[in-house]
């Protein structure tokens, strides 16, 4: 599936901003089954300088100065990314009990194990608990493939936590989340990562897009579509497994992957530091757009 992906973010301050330093994290990565053309990127004020690099685990980030006095931020990027049909796993596909598979994390020399154990560690948004393993309890009964447990584990967040755009914030605790069942994307991959740290398993966060389709008989809305957020568990020797507690599902070609990494924090699309500033407001708009298949090349757009 090919998708052209505009994300635009708009920071207004309420006294002038002198310099700020930022970095973003909105240019798509390429993996197995996604492949990248190259994205057109707007910022307003000029950037006095601008640097591409890859961070620690391997995503794209723009790091960019701006000097000019200003009181509005506009970032925009526009992205054509190509979805392959499949991910390298299903939930039916074959695994090793999550016994075995902790044992490997816990004892294999294999250098991409080792790297892998970074990931069963406590991150800021994410710290391992006793009531985090209490709930992953009943997915993860002894001997039970590690993938078929974690298909449950993501079927019954799906199934008893509510999606309230309303109730959490980027602070909100993790236990309070489990306790009120309630959050959105970003509160349920957390979750479910906490659940397998718990255990001793090794889950990374993955930040994205999801193409959403609008009701029955009524228009595509642009600038309609939101950031999305899953995760990734760790099967030794294998490679990482994809899951989508919000949804209920193993991400697919409507999954589009931006960045991953221990949580939300290595993520976040746009963050920095300025002086001046005061308060501010901030307006985010996505579109995920299909694009006809027979095209050879997506149009991206000049902004």
């Amino acid at each position: 599936m090919k998708y052209l992906i505009t994300h635009r973010t708009v920071y207004r301050y309420s006294n002038d901003v002198a310099l700020c330093h930022n970095e973003a994290r909105l240019l798509p990565r390429e993996t197995a089954w996604q492949q990248c053309h190259p994205s057109r990127l707007t910022i307003r004020p000029r950037p006095a300088l601008s640097v591409e690099r890859r961070d620690f685990f391997g995503n794209r980030v723009l790091y960019f100065v701006i000097q000019d006095i200003h009181q509005e931020l506009d970032v925009t990027v526009a992205t054509g990314v190509r979805v392959l049909p499949a991910r390298p796993f299903a939930d039916s596909s074959p695994s090793p009990s999550w016994e075995q598979a902790l044992a490997a994390l816990r004892e294999d020399p294999d250098p991409e194990i080792v790297e892998a154990r970074q990931f069963t560690l406590d991150s800021p948004f994410v710290v391992a608990a006793p009531p985090f393993r209490e709930y992953a309890a009943p997915s993860f009964l002894p001997g039970r493939p590690l993938l078929e447990a974690m298909a449950d584990l993501n079927r019954r967040i799906h199934r008893q936590f509510a999606y309230d755009p309303h109730f959490t914030t980027i602070a909100t605790p993790l236990d309070q989340v489990l306790a009120e069942r309630r959050g959105v994307c970003q509160d349920f991959a957390h979750l479910a990562m906490a659940c397998l740290r718990a255990l001793g398993l090794a889950a990374r966060y993955v930040s994205g897009y999801l193409e959403t389709l609008p009701p029955p008989g009524q228009p595509r809305l642009v600038g309609a579509d939101a950031s999305h957020a899953w995760l990734a568990v760790y099967v030794p020797g294998v490679g990482w497994a994809e899951f989508d507690p919000t949804n209920g599902c193993m991400p697919g070609e409507k999954h589009i992957t931006l960045a991953w990494g221990r949580d939300y924090g290595d993520v976040a699309p746009l963050k920095g530091v300025m002086t001046g500033g005061g308060s501010h407001a901030l307006e985010v708009s996505v579109d995920v757009a299909p694009q006809p298949e027979e095209e050879e090349r997506l149009k991206v757009v000049d902004l």
